[in-house]
């Protein structure tokens, strides 16, 4: 008995070890899409921000914001941390390469124009407080609101992945930042006129997607977070909705590689609320669903209200996360094939919340260090782009040496 509750421990700690892994690499996907959509001088930029954010959010989560969450700290001994196969520690770097998400979605809106440092700061804030507090609140039933809403409703607000804790709260902050900082410099003129800034790389925006794709099965799947509670249902809702993103992206965006590529993640990011409670049918509709809104609000939010997203950050994660905490409210129910214990109005109730908190937080956060230290590049840095201006070298320094 003792050497299989010891093999129990240790193979939860490798799967969830295993999930952390893959969306630790997901964090090169949002790279490389981000490196693929920006113009060529900023590229070097979006691969360091990246990296720097992730770093950055691991400090901030590990010292402050997991501790807010579940009211764990990692100030024993080596010993302890090591008990069950040190699954508590694993558990953490999971829910670390979650929190990290968040900044990772916001820098493809903030892209070729936000200054780096006081970039950074922004993250050390996010990851340590206003993340947590609501991911406290959906996953740790903090401040009592799962409770009041399962009393109110019959069933409390249910993410299982984070359409709305990592999606929508990563997108309503990243819109809250792109407002703040206003629009890239020649973009919008003043007679109405849009000056387009094409990708500068679709084979590395195809890649960036690819890895998101990817690893997006360790998101959901691995997000049942020991081995006796994997479900292919999840795996499989995953795929569903992944490919009613694409096809539904592909025919609304006529074609379009850039809407084509984001078209699944558009789904993916829907599904992950519900993706253990749905039919893979129910899946489909919501991936399918989640594809068409981003194609028609990325369009919208460009071309009509001019909000300068550059990779459409607010659509894809703020309103198809969004989407999907309601989604899980619809084809969770069994009426539609779903296995139940879901409530609509906890969902919306849930998801409205989260929108708030991550909106609101977004705005005190960038607001607050905008006014401090200012977080834009002046005229001639944006100008020379982020890798100059910043980084002091070019994606492709060789090109233009003059050797």
């Amino acid at each position: 008995m003792e050497n299989l509750v010891s093999l129990k421990a240790g193979s939860d700690a490798l799967f969830i070890l295993l999930g952390a892994i893959m969306v630790l690499a997901m964090h090169a996907g949002f790279a490389f899409l981000e490196l693929g959509t920006v113009r060529k001088k900023n590229q070097v930029n979006a691969l360091v921000k990246i990296l720097t954010d992730f770093a950055v959010s691991t400090l901030a989560y590990f010292f402050i914001g997991y501790s807010i969450t579940y009211g764990v700290n990692f100030f024993n001994g080596a010993e302890d941390l090591a008990q069950k196969s040190g699954y508590e520690l694993v558990k953490f770097f999971f829910l670390l390469t979650f929190a990290a998400a968040i900044p990772a979605i916001v820098s493809g809106g903030v892209a070729e124009r936000a200054r780096f440092n006081p970039m950074l700061a922004a993250t050390f804030l996010l990851v340590g407080f206003i993340y947590p507090f609501f991911e406290g609140i959906a996953w740790n039933h903090r401040f009592g609101i799962q409770d009041w809403l399962s009393a109110s409703f019959g069933a409390e607000f249910h993410d299982f992945a984070g359409s709305v804790v990592v999606h929508a709260v990563g997108g309503w902050i990243g819109l809250a930042a792109v407002l703040l900082l206003g629009a890239r410099r020649g973009r919008y003129g003043k007679e109405g006129q849009i000056s387009g800034h094409p990708p500068s790389s679709i084979p590395f925006l195809a890649l960036g997607a690819w890895i998101l794709t990817v690893g997006w099965f360790g998101f959901n799947v691995m997000s049942a977070q020991t081995i006796d509670k994997i479900s292919g249902l999840v795996a499989v809702n995953s795929l569903m909705a992944m490919v009613g993103g694409t096809l539904v992206a592909l025919w609304s965006g006529k074609n379009d590689p850039g809407f084509v590529h984001n078209g699944p993640l558009a789904g993916l990011v829907a599904i992950c609320a519900g993706s253990d409670l749905m039919h893979p049918i129910g899946a489909l509709f919501t991936g399918g669903i989640a594809g068409g809104l981003f194609v028609w609000m990325f369009t919208m939010t460009q071309n009509r209200w001019k909000i300068d997203d550059v990779l459409g950050v607010w659509p894809l994660h703020g309103l198809c996360g969004a989407w999907g905490g309601i989604a899980a409210g619809i084809f969770g129910a069994k009426a539609l094939g779903g296995l139940g214990g879901i409530n609509f109005m906890s969902q919306f109730i849930g998801t409205l919340m989260g929108i708030v908190i991550a909106f609101v937080g977004g705005f005190v956060v960038y607001g607050a260090i905008k006014k401090i230290t200012g977080i834009r590049l002046d005229p001639e840095e944006e100008f020379n782009g982020a890798d100059l201006s910043i980084h002091m070298i070019t994606a492709t320094p060789e090109r233009e040496s003059g050797w």
